[in-house]
């Protein structure tokens, strides 16, 4: 083999091996991608199905109940205009109360119910997620121009 054919195959391997690496990173991305989406956009249809997303809003007051287990809750979050059940098995976090702000990450069932692997609450009572806050004040918004 020429030096310019050990050359040429180096070049080309040494591409592919990026390309192959390339691929790889993108697939993990893709496959941990988690996208944000309010009780509304869930009823609209916007949601992924079949695949995790994240859904947030205000946990409705009197809504949380837990089952005889201890471990799982069954609660309604909501976004002042539409409103979701939501189960979770596991333990809530210290901060998790009725009436206020809460991300959860899960999938949605074919019941219509969404059930959560990971209950995200605040961490002080001036604080609710950017999204969340902003999709509450999208809903009130358009609650106040439907009215």
């Amino acid at each position: 083999m020429k030096s310019r054919h050990k050359k040429l195959l180096f070049i080309v391997l040494g591409l592919c091996g990026v390309g192959i690496a390339a691929a790889l990173i993108l697939n993990a991305f893709q496959s941990n991608l988690v996208f944000f989406f309010t009780p509304t956009q869930v009823e609209k249809g916007e949601a992924p199905t079949g695949r995790a997303f994240r859904i947030g809003g205000l946990v409705e007051k009197g809504s949380l109940r837990r089952d005889a287990d201890g471990l799982t809750s069954h609660f309604v979050v909501t976004d002042t205009v539409k409103s979701m059940n939501v189960a979770y098995k596991g333990i809530l976090p210290d901060l998790f109360k009725e009436g206020k702000g809460v991300v959860a990450e899960g999938r949605l069932g074919a019941d219509g119910r969404f059930t959560a692997t990971q209950v995200l609450a605040k961490h002080d009572e001036n604080y609710m997620p950017p999204e969340a806050a902003s999709a509450i004040e999208k809903a009130q918004r358009a609650k106040t121009l439907v009215k």
